[in-house]
């Protein structure tokens, strides 16, 4: 139904008619539609932590493993583009997302924790690591956006080009 559709136009009585229940069984166990969209993002969470952290298992080294998740971060939204789309593209508030998702804040903290080790290694004292997590993340979720937005598939390996070098450039700044 999303996938045909939109996020938007998801409603509960859409999805009771899908699932041929009533709408008052879906209140029975949802709010309401925040709260369906909320779980369902929660699961997109759970499963982007997943392909990060065996991805992040593959490398000891902070570059490698950094490498690795950035890839495995973009291929989960190339595959899952509703789940990122609603993951990080319905305007949610981000207190509200951190507070009532901690599977974001697995997301976060792989990456966090191999910028972090990178800074560490290289002893890069002037390296804010928040402001290196928000840069990463800025990166990533440029050039998803630029692909969701993009009609043609041609523009899959250039983008995935970009995201190879965009990925190298910070790694290297890390390193210097």
């Amino acid at each position: 139904m999303v996938k045909d559709e939109g996020w938007q136009s998801l409603s509960i009585r859409k999805i009771a008619d899908a699932i041929e229940y009533s709408v008052p069984v879906i209140y029975d166990h949802f709010e309401n539609k925040e709260a369906i969209l909320m779980e369902i993002g929660k699961e997109g969470f759970k499963s982007l932590a997943k392909k990060m952290q065996q991805a992040k298992a593959k490398s000891t080294d902070p570059a490698g493993q950094l490498r690795v998740m950035a890839d495995a971060y973009w291929h989960f939204a190339q595959k899952n583009k509703e789940y990122y789309q609603l993951m990080f593209g319905l305007g949610m508030p981000c207190c509200d997302v951190e507070k009532n998702l901690p599977e974001k804040m697995t997301v976060r903290s792989l990456f966090m924790d191999s910028i972090n080790e990178l800074i560490a290694k290289h002893q890069t004292p002037n390296a804010n690591l928040c402001l290196k997590y928000h840069t990463l993340c800025s990166i990533l979720h440029g050039l998803i956006s630029i692909r969701m937005l993009s009609n043609s598939d041609a523009s899959d390996t250039l983008n995935k080009l970009v995201l190879d070098d965009a990925i190298n450039g910070f790694i290297k700044n890390l390193e210097s």
